[in-house]
């Protein structure tokens, strides 16, 4: 790893830790002649072909030339990502890591996997895109054993292309079958960026200056940072307050996140979302659960609304749905699906022949290969890891959530909770040059978001703790 020099933008750096590594040659470098702690790193088959196409230079100089100037990169160099397998991906020198973020809690079976892969391929080799309007079997199919995975009267299916586009229908839908407009979400939580789900978003950095009118944000029930700390029922109150003071006292919706993916992998107060479900149902309102990060077993629990005691009357998920294919889903019961009959309801790519192949081939992988179970195993094994590694490392503020969706908030000042977010980038930089990958995520961007592929294994799951410790004990 370089060592900083004044050369280097200091946007995302605090004061106080640039120079303590302007002051520590050693210290920055530590790292780079890591031999020895690399040589922990577990053992893997699979060696990526040669590396032929254009740098990462010439890459970022075409993303900025080309592309949108709202898209960033993490880490202070961008990694050039050309290949992957299963939990580890490889830069264009071939160096593998292990990926502990999957592309945003995507990739459950595992890049590549040739279960998935295969299927695909020889879709695609017979029929890409036949449109909904003909038969075949392959949206039929999916949709068969995609509503076999979910409880009560949940059994129609609308596919999408996006989480987004997922949220934006079930929202639509709930407006159209109990005639409310008033939608409540919890605040700091993420459902898309359109026009609807951008109202439902309650995150300021997510929401541009346009009118989102119909939606009420309730308290966050965040058992960290929470005004109500882990009550949950005191934070349902505050739902009741919104639709009581707010609104006819009739509700569309209420739709939440059973763990805040974006929001920093914040799980719910114990109680809330059954305490909830009973306000909003009294309200006339539909509830919706917002699975697009924590469905398809990712918290060892198939959906992650399981561990509440709920069925919701709309499920919305993406994501792990399609291990990297662009497909997104809402699923409903027949009487709420009738509402788009009203008038015409299309979508082109929903229900690609594709995509939803892969779709198949995700749910067969998940059951074939248990990962449902090495979610539950590995994520409450590398749990215990992380808050034994907060016994030692006073910057750790919090270790949460379920299964292999956890994370691992840095404070400053354990009393105060006050955002390490200068020092989450530095120790991201740190584990990356130990070929460790995670994401970050939290209002403060202070959360390390751990996501990995759901066949990450207990060896993964040691080098993990061992990269974050050793990253930590150089600060």
């Amino acid at each position: 790893m370089q060592r900083f020099t004044a050369k280097k933008s200091v946007k995302n750096i605090s004061v106080s830790l640039w120079r303590r590594c302007l002051s520590s040659t050693s210290q920055t470098a530590a790292v780079k002649d890591s031999d020895e702690f690399l040589a922990k790193f577990p053992s893997f088959d699979y060696v990526p072909p040669p590396y032929s196409g254009p740098s990462a230079d010439e890459i970022l100089s075409k993303r900025k030339e080309f592309l949108s100037p709202s898209m960033s990169c993490l880490y202070r160099k961008p990694l050039n990502i050309v290949d992957g397998k299963m939990q580890y991906l490889f830069d264009e020198s071939g160096r593998r890591y292990l990926d502990a973020f999957a592309g945003i809690a995507v990739v459950n079976c595992g890049h590549c996997h040739p279960d998935v892969v295969e299927p695909v391929i020889e879709q695609i080799k017979r029929l890409q895109h036949p449109t909904v309007l003909y038969l075949n079997h392959a949206i039929a199919d999916f949709s068969e054993a995609l509503a076999a995975k979910l409880p009560g009267d949940l059994k129609v299916v609308f596919f999408t292309n996006s989480g987004t586009e997922a949220n934006e229908l079930a929202l639509m839908m709930a407006r159209l079958y109990t005639g409310c407009q008033d939608i409540v979400s919890v605040r700091n939580g993420y459902h898309g960026n359109a026009a609807g789900t951008m109202g439902a978003t309650a995150q300021s950095m997510w929401k541009f200056n346009v009118v989102q009118t119909g939606v009420h944000h309730a308290v966050n029930p965040d058992p960290y940072r929470g005004v109500f700390g882990a009550d949950g029922e005191k934070y349902a109150r505050d739902v009741q307050d919104l639709i009581q003071y707010g609104t006819t006292g009739h509700i569309a919706g209420f739709i939440c996140e059973a763990i805040q993916g974006v929001g920093g992998i914040v799980e719910l107060a114990p109680g809330y979302l059954s305490a909830t479900y009973d306000i909003v149902k009294k309200a006339g309102g539909l509830f919706i659960a917002d699975e697009v990060q924590s469905g398809f077993a990712r918290t060892g629990n198939f959906w992650g609304f399981e561990a509440h005691n709920v069925v919701p009357d709309i499920v919305t998920m993406a994501k792990g749905i399609g291990n990297g294919f662009p497909l997104g889903a809402v699923v409903t019961t027949p009487e709420i699906a009738s509402v788009l009959t009203r008038r015409c309801y299309f979508n082109t790519f929903g229900g690609n022949a594709v995509s939803t192949t892969a779709g198949l081939a995700v749910l067969k992988v998940i059951e074939k290969e248990k990962l449902q179970e090495n979610a539950a195993m590995v994520g409450s094994y590398l749990k215990e890891k992380l808050i034994q590694l907060k016994e030692k490392h006073e910057i750790i503020g919090d270790v949460r959530g379920r299964g292999l969706m956890l994370g691992v908030e840095l404070v400053t000042d354990r009393k105060l909770k006050t955002p390490a977010t200068a020092e989450t980038l530095h120790i991201m930089d740190q584990m990356k040059e130990l070929g460790v990958l995670v994401g970050k995520g939290g209002y403060f961007g202070n959360v390390f978001r751990i996501t990995p592929p759901l066949c990450f294994t207990k060896d993964d799951a040691d080098y993990l703790v061992e990269a974050m410790d050793y990253s930590m004990s150089k600060m």
